[in-house]
């Protein structure tokens, strides 16, 4: 895997950089992304695939280049460098009503922080953005969290 700049703004006090990223598979696939990285968290832009990437795969792409991305972007290596094997090693996470505590507290700490509450749920669990998303609603189900949206 390799990891290039591509290019960074600066607006409003903040940094916006721009990272080519380039995955070579030994049966030939490959896969080329844009990620953007700002203090509000990653964002994958551009992906091309060849042959094409299902589902699933596209879900597991930020965990593929998380640990690369986060050493060119000076912040050492992540948890899925760090990690043996394909997957990311994820740390103790309580299950039940503890584990849905601690991400209602999670969340809200990075939304008083004016941080992405998300990305904070998604570092302190180790978890996808998907799994981490759902771990948000049942922290909401079980009244931790204010409901998402409100009827009028």
């Amino acid at each position: 895997m390799s990891v290039w700049p591509a290019w960074e703004v600066r607006e409003d006090g903040g940094v916006t950089s721009w990272f080519d990223v380039r995955l070579e598979f030994t049966d030939g696939a490959g896969v080329a992304a844009l990620a953007a990285v700002s203090e509000g968290g990653v964002s994958i832009e551009d992906v091309r695939a060849r042959p094409g990437l299902s589902l699933d795969d596209l879900a597991e792409l930020a965990d593929w280049v998380e640990g690369p991305l986060f050493e060119a972007c000076g912040g050492g290596p992540g948890p899925a460098a760090k990690a043996a094997g394909s997957r990311r090693a994820r740390p103790a996470w309580p299950r039940g009503i503890e584990g849905r505590r601690l991400v209602a507290q999670e969340y809200r700490a990075a939304q008083l922080e004016g941080d992405d509450p998300v990305l904070a749920v998604m570092c302190a669990t180790g978890h996808s953005r998907r799994k981490s998303l759902r771990l948000i609603a049942q922290a909401r189900d079980a009244g931790l969290l204010t409901p998402r949206h409100t009827r009028c």
